[in-house]
């Protein structure tokens, strides 16, 4: 058993205690997937376990298959017989076994998103619903909420405050969608995803034999990102492993970034209630990132009251410090970016692959690929496509494209039937035969249509052509913002994703308008002294004509959303957009819980760097086509400023707060150490009605001040060596807290 040697010794725990209830709490970079897969190769190596009896759940095809492909290295090709997957995968195959038991065939289909949203507009269309209410999207996203809760369509409809939500929400017939949904799913002889664990569930609970075969087949089984399950999954987990109580789970409560599809945190935080036995194995030993990356991560994450506590630290060099780099606007933080890239390649030799820039939403990634083009840095979109190969964004541009330029016909096709107007692809053609009849264009047909073909669809053709037409004239007066706007407007798209508010709506709505912020800016720069539309589509299209990599080169930065990061590793990462209403973002402040989550993803995002971390801020961004001011979001009050610099290199000014702020944001090093915790979260200070920062060139021990945030307070010390002078200041409400007096707000009280 060499394998042993090389693991330390809580890592050595987590592998070789194998009978029990077991939960091995995995801080990041700690090593978690050597334990799981050192683990099941000690169960079939040293146990003896037959590889058929062991149940391993992960929740990717790619964490499967690099698991599966360790464990064979290890013991041979007897690996092959693990049930190990995803927990749709193995769920599904189960369901394929016993289907006769929920009235399936063997064989029944699998519908993935797209099955399911023409099944629901196909309903909504037979029951003669407004389909721009009940969208596809939205119906499907509620149904599916339904299912994860394990809540079935009678149950819907028979739960008063479903009624009364929907009700309210007025789309009262989401109920009958639902039912109609799974029954014409049934009559089809298929599921949904959603339905692989749900109906699992439904088989267990209804089939005591079919739950027992199942518990004496897996008498091990294991959970990978535990804290990541949703209450079916949770439940079927404890339902299979109920028997013979083997069952370990792995992961990381300070890892929990998806309720929105979801996961249930309290399924890692309670689950020793269910389990009064429960071992408890931590790694907290980091074996990815610096010793300042580590401990700046645990000064943020231990803000958060729901979690389990662990002292993460390393053993790896101290490492350089967090650099803060503050822009004056979004594109002006992509260029800050892009030139810090530069320079890090240059004075470290870093490979483009080693870099890694993450932000809070995909809409933020417009600035940052410009600037790394005109920067000419390689990069690559990981979990969505480049903004401007979006559809939505795709869409504006194909409007935009063909009223400057009405020869485009790949523009024509594009938009004609968009918002959707009743013109079909069986009209389309028709109109293309024409032109070519006729020998012209393919807009000649669709703005004299009444000459050409005759028929009902005539009228939905003249009218598209008469809005095209009102757009041309506009063009004419209007400067690109202006005319973009409008277009968007008129056309009906912008109204279309408004009214879309799942996420992915939301997500399509704030690129659009990021686009127009794009175009904004365009027209106030002072570099462009022709500001018309189609000066600026130009521009985009030299900007968006990236030659193919026919050397398939992978040595580009790469750009991603926190969420898609996790799991992953860079040598160095930029967390871009650090602003209070974008991360945290606006819609996770309505409760604790929320606001958790998105203090977890920035743990993530800053667990996620290896050697090198920079945070970056603008003070103005570009929202709805208006300049705003920006206020640095609280989450760099709580980084411990020992772990900060502020980075002047690339700026032009001093750094200070927007003078638009309610109040300073200042960089605090420490945790509580003084004040009782409870007073930290119910206490709000409200500041003095002639608060006015004071000049702290002459601060002083002793002197008593007042925050606008952390209230009043006594100097402890003052730091003026190097040039972030810091001040420990003892707050009667917050205990004591480290600022940087660049940063902070003090009004000296005499």
């Amino acid at each position: 058993m060499d394998y042993l040697e090389s693991l330390n010794d809580p890592q050595r725990e987590g592998v070789i205690n194998t009978e029990g209830p077991c939960m091995v709490i995995a801080g990041a970079g700690s090593g978690k997937t050597r334990v799981l897969t050192y683990r099941i190769a000690h169960l079939i190596q040293a146990k003896g376990i037959d590889p058929f009896n062991i149940l391993a759940l992960t929740f990717t095809n790619k964490a499967s298959a690099e698991m599966r492909s360790r464990i064979e290295r290890m013991v041979g090709i007897e690996a092959k017989n693990l049930w190990m997957g995803t927990f749709h995968s193995v769920f599904a195959k189960i369901l394929r076994y016993e289907a006769d038991r929920l009235g399936y065939p063997s064989n029944f289909s699998i519908y993935d998103t797209e099955d399911s949203k023409t099944l629901i507009r196909q309903i909504v269309k037979e029951l003669q619903l407004d389909d721009k209410v009940y969208k596809p999207n939205l119906v499907l996203n509620r149904i599916s909420g339904a299912k994860n809760r394990l809540v079935s369509w009678q149950e819907y409809i028979n739960n008063p405050i479903y009624q009364a939500d929907d009700e309210s929400a007025m789309k009262p017939h989401m109920g009958k969608l639902y039912k109609m949904y799974c029954e014409r799913c049934f009559r089809a002889s298929a599921m949904d995803f959603d339905d692989l664990l749900f109906n699992t569930n439904v088989l267990f609970r209804d089939n005591p034999d079919i739950l027992n075969k199942y518990q004496h087949r897996f008498k091990y089984v294991l959970v990978d990102e535990f804290q990541d399950t949703n209450l079916s999954q949770y439940l079927i987990t404890k339902r299979l492993s109920a028997v013979n109580q083997n069952v370990c789970v792995v992961g990381d409560d300070a890892q929990s970034i998806y309720a929105f599809r979801g996961a249930d945190i309290k399924n890692i935080l309670n689950f020793e209630k269910d389990y009064p036995d429960l071992k408890v194995i931590k790694l907290e030993q980091n074996y990815r990132s610096t010793k300042v990356i580590v401990n700046a991560a645990n000064s943020v994450i231990n803000n958060n009251t729901a979690q389990l506590k662990k002292d993460i630290w390393t053993a790896n060099e101290e490492g350089d410090l967090i650099e803060l780099l503050k822009a004056n606007s979004d594109n002006e933080e992509g260029k800050l970016v892009a030139n810090s890239i530069f320079e890090e390649k240059l004075n470290h030799q870093i490979r483009n692959q080693e870099i890694a820039v993450l932000y809070r939403t995909n809409s933020q990634s417009r600035a940052i690929e410009e600037a790394l083009r005109r920067a000419n840095i390689k990069y690559k979109i990981v979990g969505g496509l480049s903004f401007y190969q979006r559809k939505e964004i795709k869409d504006i541009l194909s409007y935009l494209r063909f009223v400057i330029n009405q020869n485009d016909e790949q523009a024509l096709r594009r938009i004609i039937n968009l918002p959707k107007r009743g013109i079909g692809p069986g009209s389309v053609d028709k109109m293309i035969v024409a032109a070519n009849d006729h020998g012209v264009t393919l807009w000649e047909v669709v703005s004299t249509i009444f000459q050409f073909i005759p028929g009902r669809i005539t009228n939905a053709i003249d009218q598209f052509a008469t809005m095209i037409k009102s757009f041309m004239i506009e063009v004419q007066k209007k400067d690109a913002y202006e005319a973009a706007s409008y277009i968007t407007k008129q056309s009906g798209l912008l109204r279309e994703l408004y009214e879309d508010k799942t996420i992915e709506g939301l997500s399509r709505y704030e690129n659009v308008q990021e686009l127009l912020n794009a175009i904004k800016e365009f027209v106030d720069s002072e570099e462009n002294t022709d500001k018309s539309l189609g000066a600026f589509l130009q521009e985009v299209a030299l900007l968006t004509s990236v030659d193919e990599d026919k050397d398939e080169d992978n040595d580009k930065v790469t750009l991603m959303t926190i969420h898609m990061a996790k799991g992953l590793e860079f040598k160095i990462v930029y967390l871009v957009g650090m602003e209070e209403d974008l991360f945290p973002s606006q819609m996770m402040l309505t409760s604790r819980a929320d606001l958790e989550e998105e203090r977890r993803l920035f743990y993530v995002a800053i667990t996620r760097a290896e050697r090198k971390l920079f945070l970056t801020y603008a003070t103005s961004r570009y929202r709805f086509g208006r300049l705003k001011s920006c206020e640095p979001s609280r989450f760099l009050e709580e980084v411990d400023s020992k772990y900060i610099k502020v980075n002047r290199k690339f700026q032009k000014e001093p750094i200070l707060p927007p003078q638009t702020s309610h109040y300073a944001k200042s960089l605090v090093s420490s945790v509580n150490r003084t004040a009782p915790k409870q007073n930290t979260i119910n206490y709000t200070h409200t500041p003095s009605d002639d608060f006015k920062a004071s000049d702290t060139s002459g601060l002083t021990h002793g002197m008593k001040v007042e925050h606008p945030k952390f209230g009043f307070g006594n100097v402890v010390s003052v730091d003026i060596e190097g040039a972030n002078r810091k001040a420990k200041v003892l707050f009667d409400n917050f205990g004591e807290k480290t600022l940087l007096l660049s940063f902070a707000k003090l009004k000296i009280h005499t």
